[in-house]
């Protein structure tokens, strides 16, 4: 590469990089999620009292809490304390939303050095980034899977790396993300272990198919009788007996042998031959590998290395038999007719694997394959389908493209990296970007709608938090909770599940309270509301005004409206608080 190379190559990654930040920005929310309020509660929590595995928020005694991201509530609740301190007006909330841009640029920015290093493509992996990183504008948020997307980028990043140039500082890199990973987001550290899974499986395949098994056998058995005759020949001659049966036997067994030697050579060309020309999929054997299953072995002891105990290693099975997956919709299962880009993707990859003569790797089509899968059962999952099978999705069109460009798109890099294409590139980005940005460009941090805001200003000042038992709605307990407000349900859905909360008996199911079980069936009303008030007592009731419950709270004389806005209503229980 000259020197006028290497300048073009620079002005692109600049160009390139200041484009996806600026994309990132746009895309990054402003309005909070509910995740975000507790997670800053509970970080203050942390720094305040340390971690002792008990839930303090909810007027619910005695339950036990996880912490399952307690790294990543502890960093968001001393970035909105920072923003505090500021004196700004919403100073803490400003201060999330732009760590949430800079995650977001940060995720961005390793997206496309890690496809450049995958196709040696820099406007594949430019526009690949801009692309993933639309396509996962609803699941940025200041939540702790912004943190794990980074953590799967660089994984999947070192692990190519290490596959290419076989230096083990990768290892090392690979144990500190899955030491982090544990940490910040305990709920998809499994997932970690997924991605080394078709790396391993495409070397057990082609170790195995090295070994020519069929021909082998055939080799061995022939070896074996050949022996066995032989012997029976010496038997036979020192009993002075004829040997010309067995002459012939030993003559027949040798042709064989020798048909199945030669046949293990041919065998063993034909795997070189189509290891070098596949017709559609590419198996590799990389001896690298071998380091991938000892680090692998290695990372599954990290999940010690937490404050949580053993959380790492039951948080996701406990999740998995309860039923909050039912009844949460990120994770329910993909419909993919609702689900537009998804089913898009989907038919872009089978388009080139099918109608293309485009070879891809045994590896990563156990990879895609494994997403598709994980994408179908939770639609939470999407997300990593988008964004490791976008690498898979940029190499596919890399080598689609080379068979017409064998420069890589070099002209391409050349023109938009003149001062007519920079221009051109930063303002088609800017204006997608702004049209992105100004549809929620007077979005509050907060939204009023969604959140009871001034009710929960006017519960802090007339009615005592620290004796009421406050019914209250699972998507919005969460800001509540920041507020100071004990509260019945929020979205830390685990908590509430026997799962997580109770004892397993003799048959080896759970059993403990099921708070979110039953609040499912009061907002439903899939069960007599008032006896379920009666069973925990409540004494008030916050909902929103177009809730199935409010039809019959608000026809009940035992229960007395004392508040009520636009959006949400307050109800004191009287046969309770007498």
């Amino acid at each position: 590469m000259n020197q006028e190379e290497k300048k073009t190559k620079v002005s692109f990654h600049i160009i390139a990089i200041v484009c996806i930040v600026l994309f990132c920005f746009a895309i990054s929310p402003i309005t909070m999620q509910n995740d975000t309020y507790y997670t800053i509660k509970i970080g203050e929590w942390i720094v305040q009292n340390g971690i002792d595995m008990q839930d303090h928020f909810s007027w619910h005694e005695d339950l036990p809490y996880t912490y399952p991201h307690w790294a990543y509530d502890t960093g968001i609740y001393l970035i909105y304390h920072l923003g505090e301190l500021t004196g700004i007006e919403n100073g803490g909330m400003l201060f999330i939303y732009l760590s949430t841009c800079i995650l977001a640029s940060i995720l961005g920015i390793l997206l496309y050095h890690t496809a450049r290093k995958l196709t040696k493509n820099d406007v594949i992996s430019f526009l690949l980034t801009l692309a993933v990183i639309y396509l996962l504008k609803d699941f940025i948020a200041a939540r702790a899977q912004l943190v794990s997307y980074i953590i799967f980028v660089l994984e999947v990043l070192f692990i190519e790396n290490l596959l290419q140039t076989k230096k083990k500082r990768y290892l090392v890199g690979l144990v500190l993300l899955s030491i982090v990973l544990a940490n910040i987001h305990v709920a998809v550290w499994p997932f970690f272990f997924v991605v080394f899974l078709p790396y391993i499986a495409e070397y057990v395949i082609a170790s195995l198919s090295d070994m020519h098994l069929i021909v082998k056998a055939k080799t061995i058995f022939y070896t074996v009788l050949l022996k066995i005759q032989r012997n029976q020949k010496n038997r036979l001659e020192k009993q002075g007996k004829n040997t010309e049966t067995i002459d012939s036997k030993i003559q027949k067994t040798q042709e064989a042998l020798q048909v199945e030697k030669a046949e293990k050579k041919t065998a063993e060309e034909k795997t070189a031959y189509l290891r070098e020309h596949p017709f559609k999929i590419k198996i590799t054997k990389n001896k690298a590998v071998k380091w991938l299953v000892l680090v692998a072995i290695i990372c599954a002891f990290t999940g010690l290395l937490t404050p949580i105990g053993d959380t790492p290693y039951t948080y996701l099975i406990k999740t998995m038999q309860g039923n909050t997956t039912e009844s949460i919709s990120e994770h329910i299962p993909l419909t993919l007719y609702n689900d537009k880009p998804t089913m898009v993707v989907l038919t872009l990859f089978l388009i080139i694997l099918i109608f293309t003569d485009t070879k891809i790797k045994l590896s990563d089509l156990f990879m895609l394959a494994g997403l598709v899968f994980m994408a179908f059962m939770s639609r939470r999952q999407i997300s990593l389908l988008v964004l490791i099978g976008g690498f898979i999705f940029a190499k596919l069109v890399n080598a689609l493209v080379k068979k017409y460009d064998p420069d890589g798109c070099a002209e391409l890099t050349r023109l938009m990296t003149t001062w007519i294409g920079r221009l051109v590139t930063i303002l088609i980005v800017c204006i997608f970007s702004l049209s992105l940005f100004m549809p929620k460009r007077n979005n509050k941090f907060i939204n009023t709608a969604s959140y009871p805001v001034e009710a929960a200003d006017w519960i802090l000042e007339n009615l005592d938090v620290e004796n009421m038992r406050l019914y209250n709605e699972y998507n919005y307990g969460s800001y509540l909770l920041f507020r100071g407000i004990p509260v019945f349900i929020d979205s830390r859905a685990d908590l509430y599940t026997p799962e997580f909360n109770g004892t397993k008996n003799e048959e080896g199911e759970y059993e403990g309270r099921d708070i979110f079980s039953d609040y499912m069936n009061i907002s439903s009303i899939g069960t007599y509301y008032e006896d379920k008030f009666e069973k925990y007592n409540i004494t008030h009731v916050i909902i929103v005004k177009n809730a199935k419950l409010n039809m019959f709270l608000s026809r009940n004389e035992d229960y007395k409206k004392l508040y009520e806005d636009n959006n949400f209503i307050i109800y004191e229980r009287e046969t309770a608080i007498s």
